[in-house]
């Protein structure tokens, strides 16, 4: 079962805050290493609602790395609430030219405030165009999203599609679900039945890492 959605921000001023942390964030962490993993994208990415932000994803992929004894640096771009179009709006504010690797998960709450397939796509080929103007040597990895069967069969299948076919169209690594083995289980989501616990981003770290790790190895 899909199901995944991200918190909206309902405070102009605490969004401002965060983006501003972002900022400072990239710019502390870029400059500690030679090589780095940009992680852009919404709640999922920032790790909303866990007690620790150790907690997320992106971090728990840093520690592996530190583990291997591999030379990057993780910079945690997830805004709670982030549309593409919010997205497209904030990616040159954070997007330098040295990112090595760059993770775009954009498109959940899109899909759930029911936005055009064809207005999702648009801007996160945008998006992928800007990173590959931007940041031409950076490898860039997609992060696959699926939609609760509710919002109807022929949307869902649509939207579902954008990510496998991007991918293609641009020649770059997808993760084909970011929430697999993860959405929809109640024991690995939190209250809200939406935002996984610490023990779901976990496998959010393996199903990133199946494809992001090879990338690092090479």
């Amino acid at each position: 079962m899909a199901l995944h959605s991200c918190k909206d921000s309902s405070n102009a001023t605490s969004t401002e805050s965060e983006i501003t942390q972002t900022e400072e964030t990239a710019t502390t962490e870029t400059d500690s290493t030679s090589k780095s993993i940009l992680f852009f994208g919404d709640s999922l990415t920032a790790g909303y609602g866990l007690d620790n932000p150790d907690n997320a994803f992106p971090a728990l992929i840093q520690n592996r790395i530190d583990s291997l004894g591999l030379e990057y640096t993780v910079i945690n771009a997830g805004l709670s609430g982030e549309t593409t179009a919010g997205g497209r709006n904030r990616l040159e504010w954070v997007l330098e030219p040295d990112v090595d690797v760059f993770v775009l998960e954009l498109g959940a709450n899109d899909g759930l405030r029911g936005v055009a397939v064809a207005e999702t796509r648009e801007n996160l080929q945008w998006m992928i165009d800007k990173v590959k103007t931007e940041a031409p040597g950076a490898q860039i990895v997609l992060t696959g999203m699926q939609l609760p069967p509710n919002l109807g069969s022929e949307y869902t299948g649509d939207f579902k599609a954008i990510f496998p076919e991007l991918a293609k169209e641009n020649y770059i690594a997808l993760i084909p679900f970011l929430l697999e083995d993860v959405g929809g289980i109640a024991s690995l989501n939190q209250n809200d039945g939406i935002h996984p616990t610490a023990e779901g981003h976990k496998i959010l770290a393996d199903n990133v890492w199946e494809v992001l790790g090879p990338i690092l190895k090479e």
